[in-house]
């Protein structure tokens, strides 16, 4: 017992006579401490309060080095930005003139009308089919006048060059090849079906100069007129066939 109080009695000696290797020691548990605390709880170290300031000056003059931002070990992702889709053409169909939608839409009745006639009756009537592709020849006629007419007139975007002159006359080949095997007919229609297709794709893509209006009602009388001829190529092979084939001629 009297050498364990003589001990105990030397302790504050010895903390007197190192009072600086004691407080450096103080200070290096309390970086860790608060290092550990840092990455337990995701944010950085604060400073001590006003009774470790006055107890542990080392601990102050190393603690100045840290950031006292909170720590974030998460990366910040960059949100990745996509360019704005361009609109679709068909979506200008509503800001087209009044004239010309209803025009186009009264247009397409020729079209339409044949094989409506044909399934309501349930008959292949060759005269209706005929008059159908030869609208369809004549309509493809018209549509290598457009781009003629459209690339003609001074300061059009269109240029009355060899790409938009021939593209132009294209359709008027396919319209009179049509005629020219309209004895049979079914071959005919797939022909106009061809140089619609070839005419549409012209002028949304090699020549991109139409208003988009314009290409939005391209793009519906297109679709309806290939619809039609369809059903009236799917009417020729399900119901039997009745009335003259040609005008003018009877079985």
């Amino acid at each position: 017992m009297l050498h364990f109080i003589q001990k105990f009695s030397q302790a504050p000696s010895k903390i007197l006579k190192y009072p600086s290797t004691v407080r450096l020691g103080a200070s290096r548990r309390i970086n860790i401490l608060s290092v550990k605390a840092c990455l337990q709880q995701n944010f950085s170290p604060l400073f001590p309060r006003t009774w470790l300031l006055s107890s542990f000056p080392v601990y102050m003059s190393k603690t100045q080095y840290y950031h006292t931002s909170p720590c974030s070990f998460k990366k910040k992702q960059k949100q990745a930005v996509f360019p704005a889709r361009p609109p679709r053409t068909i979506s200008y169909l509503p800001y087209s003139p009044k004239p010309a939608l209803y025009i186009t839409l009264a247009g397409l009745i020729p079209f339409v009308a044949p094989p409506l006639v044909m399934v309501m009756t349930k008959t292949y009537i060759p005269i209706l089919a005929f008059t159908q592709m030869a609208y369809g020849a004549s309509f493809l006629s018209f549509l290598g006048g457009i781009r003629w007419g459209f690339a003609l007139p001074e300061g059009s975007p269109a240029k009355p060059d060899f790409l938009n002159l021939a593209n132009s006359f294209t359709p008027v080949v396919f319209s009179w090849f049509a005629f020219f095997i309209s004895e049979r007919l079914s071959e005919a229609i797939v022909t106009v079906i061809i140089g619609l297709a070839i005419a549409l794709h012209s002028e949304l893509f090699l020549l991109p100069h139409y208003p988009n209006w314009f290409k939005a009602l391209r793009i519906v009388a297109t679709l309806v007129a290939f619809l039609s001829f369809v059903i009236t190529l799917l009417v020729k092979d399900i119901y039997p066939e009745k009335g003259p084939k040609r005008p003018g001629r009877t079985e």
